[in-house]
């Protein structure tokens, strides 16, 4: 798991939190509109969604370390071309194989990995990989911007891509296959399951599984966009309310530790939150941060509280991200069954930088964040619905009129 813990927090530093450490030296370095150095991004995750079922079937076919090999070496082409990139359309061709890039090798490939590897046993391990993950905006916000300050964003982006290649050994380091316990966990039958979802085999079937799928997916959209409007505009946003640069880069960077906590949290105590239960009480967090964030310009303890919060609930999410459809559905198919579902997430979130840098633009900082309070708020009754409709109990009596 250390392996895989180290690679996720080296890939998420180095592509999803790179557009919110670099796009204002890119910006400014190009000579282009903040809407069109953060489309770049959004396209990125514009790709994720249209290749995630086809990544999902691969690891099931392949397995997550060929998977994850490959998506290692394509982010460090995708770094070296958006450092040499000078046109716009140079540009966005990069954010495209950066963004097959993320989808092979962030947190629902390796958690399709760990389905795989440890079938409904997988949910204790997802978390601990998101304890480094969640670190990556702490550690690389600032050192991007310091790699940005020193040798320029371009610098910065060769860095990265070398960074990218050191993940390749890591990822050759996985199994090539599932261990033997996974193989006879599965032939031991369904009761396996028990300890994770409270003595009841996990899958469900018919409308109900539709229905538990569309709320699934509606709840991850939800998530997604506004974690990709955050991770872009964090520091862009506390800036606008009013901190300092200095202040607001460092503040925002505050948020990884917000995010490992609550998942050393988890890791420590979350077995005994059931995953859908704890996907609502980590939803709740979500609009209680943004509205605090609304303050963060006058009182510097609301900023505090407005990125911890924020971070604390975004991370349990990521888990449940993982954990729910272990509960959900068939692990011997997650990848492609995760990756139909998130894919939704995947294409709304691609909106997110634009329509995030567009609302700063015209109506300010205080604006965006409103917007995320709509946004949280939305996540949290869907979350809250999937609790109440398939916890084990609900589940019983919706079988036994």
């Amino acid at each position: 798991m250390l392996y895989l813990g180290v690679s996720q927090f080296v890939a998420w530093g180095i592509s999803y939190y790179l557009i919110g450490a670099l796009g204002d030296a890119m910006s400014a370095g190009l000579g282009w509109s903040r809407t069109v150095v953060h489309g770049g991004f959004a396209a990125s995750l514009l790709v994720m969604g249209v290749v995630s079922s086809a990544a999902g079937r691969c690891v099931d076919r392949w397995g997550g370390r060929q998977v994850m090999v490959a998506g290692s070496l394509l982010l460090a082409v995708a770094c070296l071309a958006l450092a040499a990139a000078q046109g716009v359309a140079a540009y966005y061709a990069a954010w495209v194989v950066m963004g097959v890039a993320m989808r092979l090798t962030l947190y629902d490939a390796a958690f399709a990995a760990l389905a795989h590897w440890l079938g409904p046993k997988a949910r204790r391990p997802m978390a601990q990989i998101t304890l480094l993950g969640g670190l990556a905006s702490s550690a690389f916000w600032p050192a991007g911007h310091a790699l940005a300050g020193a040798w320029g964003w371009r610098g910065a982006l060769v860095v990265y891509a070398v960074l990218a290649l050191l993940m390749v050994p890591l990822h050759l380091a996985l199994p090539r296959r599932a261990p033997q316990v996974l193989r006879a966990a599965e032939l031991a039958g369904p009761t396996d399951a028990a300890p994770l979802i409270g003595g009841e085999p996990p899958a469900i079937a018919g409308a109900r599984r539709t229905l538990a799928g569309a709320l699934f997916a509606a709840m991850t959209t939800l998530v997604n966009f506004l974690n990709a409007g955050m991770s872009a505009h964090t520091v862009g946003l506390l800036a606008g309310l009013g901190l300092a640069l200095p202040w607001a880069v460092g503040i925002a960077s505050l948020r990884g530790v917000g995010q490992s906590s609550a998942r050393l949290a988890d890791v420590l105590w979350g077995g005994r939150w059931h995953p859908l239960a704890l996907g609502a009480g980590a939803a709740l967090l979500l609009p209680l941060a943004c509205l605090a964030g609304l303050w963060s310009g006058q009182v510097l303890a609301a900023a505090l509280v407005f990125v911890l919060a924020y971070g604390a609930g975004n991370g349990l999410l990521t888990i449940t991200r993982g954990t729910v459809p272990l509960v959900l559905f068939d692990h011997r198919t997650y990848g492609a069954q995760v990756g139909r579902l998130v894919a939704p997430g995947f294409v709304l979130s691609a909106c997110a930088p634009v329509v995030y840098a567009a609302v700063i633009d015209h109506a300010g900082a205080a604006a965006a964040l409103w917007l995320s309070v709509g946004v949280a708020v939305l996540a949290f009754g869907v979350a809250l619905a999937l609790w109440i409709g398939f916890t084990p109990g609900a589940r019983r009596s919706s079988t036994n009129p």
